[in-house]
């Protein structure tokens, strides 16, 4: 068969496959007894209603909803005023729990609370900072894993964690336990409103992974068996600072 043969035949294939695909729309038609309609709808809302986008709890009314729909999912929140009731909350939880190995992400944050120097039966590693380490191995065998939420939705009882080079996403993932502080002035009352900043960002301006944890891992099977724990965290503590 010759390029210009098999080319026709193509054509000729194609052009079959598009009179049996309207000869089939035709049929579903008139079973119907209705006309086809072959022009898009038009749309005259897009996106969410303007009532939605105008829709804002309160600070306060925003920490309540929050604990309420994280806690309902089977996660933890507790409230402190600063980042040193944070490093407290961290050191009493790390030494209830009996956790020897910590990972955290890379971030200034967390290096300012210095954990290691009160920790001292416990190793806490940072992500990262060994190009010879097998990080999401370490991830895998860490006790507790900390991060810094770069956003929380009330409405959701989500936190938002971005992942970089700094902020590896198996910190978040892997450990058995996960502590995530949440600035409260990254709580925000829709999800519309982080959404958009990655919108506004581009595909290019987009962080290498975006994951939004709402409470522990939960996983169920056919029979409704709920187990908690086989794809993430089975413990998330949320720590609401501010």
């Amino acid at each position: 068969m010759t390029e210009e043969t098999h080319s026709n035949w193509l054509e000729r294939m194609e052009q079959d496959s598009r009179e049996q695909q309207q000869a089939f729309m035709n049929d579903i038609a008139r079973r119907l007894k209705r006309p086809r309609i072959t022009e898009a709808p038009a749309h005259p809302f897009r996106g969410a209603p303007q009532y939605w986008q105008q829709f804002q709890w309160s600070p306060e009314e925003r920490i309540e909803q929050f604990t309420a729909n994280f806690q309902s999912a089977g996660g933890h929140v507790f409230r402190v005023q600063d980042m040193d009731e944070a490093k407290a909350f961290i050191v009493s939880k790390v030494n209830e729990m009996l956790a020897r190995y910590i990972l955290r992400q890379n971030v200034t944050e967390l290096a300012v609370l210095r954990l290691e120097e009160e920790l001292t039966d416990t190793r806490v590693s940072v992500w990262n900072t060994d190009d010879q380490e097998a990080w999401k191995a370490r991830a895998a065998e860490a006790d507790i894993g900390i991060v810094i939420a770069d956003y929380a939705v009330a409405y959701t009882g989500s936190i938002t964690v971005l992942s970089s080079e700094d902020k590896g996403r198996s910190v978040s993932l892997l450990p058995t336990a996960l502590i995530a502080i949440v600035p409260l002035e990254r709580l925000k009352t829709r999800l519309g409103e982080v959404l958009i900043d990655f919108d506004e960002a581009g595909p290019s301006g987009l962080p290498a992974g975006i994951h939004f944890i709402s409470g522990p891992s939960r996983s169920a099977d056919i029979e409704n068996d709920l187990t908690i724990g086989v794809h993430g965290p089975g413990i998330v503590f949320a720590l609401l600072v501010g």
